[in-house]
């Protein structure tokens, strides 16, 4: 079974991963110790860590997003609200002022407008990293 596995991954990060398992295996087998420590998933991600920062601040806007959204729409649980209070913290926004429907809205677009400049400052950034010469062939 790891043959054909092995054979039919298209990258290296699946065959990474497999072989990691497959030595675990072995290892517990065989009754060795095999030592994980400072490792989450025993190999390192091949996402660089400004990509990764990037796309965990485009997934928390957008889950705040979800919630003031939810909130605007007539849900008024505890953690909506809570999360809804921190989105205007340092504001002088009161969630029972008549016009909270017009501040959620212009704070939903503001973050809206935040995702796609992170969007577009991810591509921007990644094709930079992808067409910079190496510092070798400067010299030639």
């Amino acid at each position: 079974m790891l043959v054909t596995y092995l054979e039919a991954s298209r990258d290296l990060c699946e065959t990474d991963s497999i072989l990691f398992g497959a030595t675990l295996a072995v290892c517990r087998i065989i009754s060795a110790k095999v030592s994980t420590a400072g490792r989450a998933t025993g190999h390192s991600s091949a996402i660089p860590a400004w990509r990764r920062r990037i796309e965990e601040r485009i997934a928390k806007a957008r889950a705040l997003i979800g919630r003031l959204i939810c909130f605007r729409s007539g849900n008024n649980r505890p953690r909506i609200v809570r999360t809804v209070r921190m989105a205007f913290a340092g504001t002088n926004v009161s969630l029972s002022q008549p016009d909270i429907t017009q501040k959620l809205t212009e704070r939903i677009d503001d973050l809206k407008q935040r995702i796609a400049a992170w969007g577009k400052a991810d591509s921007a950034i990644y094709r930079e990293v992808d067409t910079v010469q190496p510092e070798s062939s400067l010299l030639e």
